[in-house]
């Protein structure tokens, strides 16, 4: 089966404090490639927003098969990151 992994809704306090995730969302690094095989609370990204770092994890365990987004590049909520083969 394959799993399409999307960016989670940002922390419900970013929209009351306004300080962390004012300005665009980042991908700082890229923590897999095609065929790296990850375990369920894994790093998949890691996102900068000028004040802090986030690591976005793995909510499933497999291999990864493609990677859908890029060091440097803004992300928005629910935008795909990667697609997972459990097989």
């Amino acid at each position: 089966m394959i799993t399409e992994v999307r960016m989670p809704r940002y922390p419900e306090c970013w929209d009351t404090c306004g300080s962390c995730g004012s300005g665009e969302v980042m991908v700082e690094v890229v923590h897999v490639k095609p065929g790296d095989r990850i375990r369920a609370d894994e790093p998949l990204i890691t996102l900068e927003t000028g004040k802090v770092a986030l690591d976005i994890p793995s909510p499933c365990e497999g291999t990864i098969v493609d990677v859908l987004v890029s060091e440097g590049e803004a992300i928005a909520e629910e935008r795909p990151i990667v697609t997972v083969s459990s097989s």
